[in-house]
């Protein structure tokens, strides 16, 4: 896709051969997703992408403070699973 092969952005989505990356990556992402994240996704979209990067970076940044961290990878459970596999 043309990206360099040390490039560190954790979000990328190829979509009929175009690229996105970071928020517009992850929004796009989102519209795809059930009401209201789809929607919400779609209104962020409008905010200038300098803005979006900076809040995107910022919980980036912030995460696993926010968020903490594990050691080991969850497993989800059947049911989490239905809501990702279809």
């Amino acid at each position: 896709c043309g990206l360099p092969a040390d490039y560190k952005q954790a979000v990328i989505l190829i979509d009929h051969g175009k690229t996105y990356s970071g928020s517009t990556a992850a929004l796009k992402i989102g519209k795809t997703l059930s009401i209201p994240w789809s929607l919400l996704a779609q209104i962020a979209l409008i905010v200038p992408r300098f803005i979006r990067d900076w809040v995107y970076d910022q919980i980036a940044k912030h995460r696993y403070q926010w968020f903490g961290k594990r050691d080991v990878c969850m497993i989800p459970t059947k049911e989490l699973q239905s809501r990702f596999y279809r």
